[in-house]
């Protein structure tokens, strides 16, 4: 499987407790952030920054037991474009996974957003003969499942609950989940300044305690709403719901339409 996510500390935030499960799962794991997180400080350089913060991605990838990957553009620069799509389908080429977990469609910001576009895209590109990537990659024709997580704050950019469709227990992962974000240190201060998080921990923590209330089962809880199967896999596929059984529990309130999220 392979988690994509815009800068270093989202799939600590909103998808890790998933992927530990799918590494116990016995799944290969790769984690990919687009960004280098360069602007992730109000008081070092951003080449310094980024220097800081990478160190911190593999190190939380490693407590996970995940493959790095390295980012490919920088904060404030993922963009919808040509240059980047190719790049990113590449490494989606490379990975060849049956499993995808990215950001929320809806996101209270357009780096999150821009990712889930650009990796719905690169997933789709992956088996398009004359397509080609940056490096060049052979076109690979594995069916893939691509899961959207909770957004930031559980809501979209118009506050707006966003309802998963099915939930996935992370009880047993939480205190890995805790550790992974915890390798994250230079975001304290910065998160605090920027965005209001006293406690970038308890922020994580309180947003898995929520969804956990909100599946009516579990202690701890993440959030996943499937993406449209069409040049992906078949309807009926769901790796997740395959991979982790009885941690996994459909919501009977989602209700897709429209007018979602709601």
């Amino acid at each position: 499987m392979l988690a994509i996510a815009a800068h270093p500390d989202d799939i600590e935030f909103m998808m890790a407790g998933t992927l530990l499960l799918l590494g116990e799962a016995g799944l290969e794991v790769h984690y990919l952030n687009l960004s280098s997180g360069n602007l992730g400080s109000m008081t070092r350089s951003a080449a310094d920054t980024a220097r800081v913060r990478r160190q911190e991605a593999q190190s939380a990838a490693a407590q996970m037991n995940a493959v790095w990957h390295a980012p490919i553009c920088n904060d404030l620069q993922i963009f919808y474009d040509d240059r980047t799509l190719r790049r990113l389908t590449a490494i989606v080429r490379d990975v060849d996974p049956s499993i995808i977990l990215t950001h929320s469609p809806h996101d209270y910001m357009e780096d999150h957003m821009n990712t889930c576009r650009l990796t719905v895209t690169a997933a789709f590109a992956r088996g398009v003969p004359n397509y080609r990537t940056a490096p060049p990659r052979e076109p690979v024709q594995t069916a893939v499942t691509i899961y959207h997580g909770s957004p930031h704050g559980l809501q979209d950019s118009l506050r707006r609950r966003v309802v998963p469709e099915a939930f996935v227990d992370t009880t047993t992962v939480q205190e890995r989940k805790r550790a992974a974000l915890e390798c994250h240190k230079s975001q304290q201060g910065w998160l605090d300044a920027t965005q209001g998080m006293s406690s970038y921990i308890a922020t994580m923590e309180g947003f898995a305690r929520t969804l956990g209330i909100w599946s009516g089962k579990f202690t701890y809880s993440e959030g996943w709403r499937r993406h449209a199967h069409w040049g992906f896999g078949e309807e009926k596929d769901d790796p997740l719901r395959d991979a982790l059984k009885g941690r996994y529990l459909v919501n009977p309130a989602y209700k897709p339409s429209l007018d979602q999220p709601r």
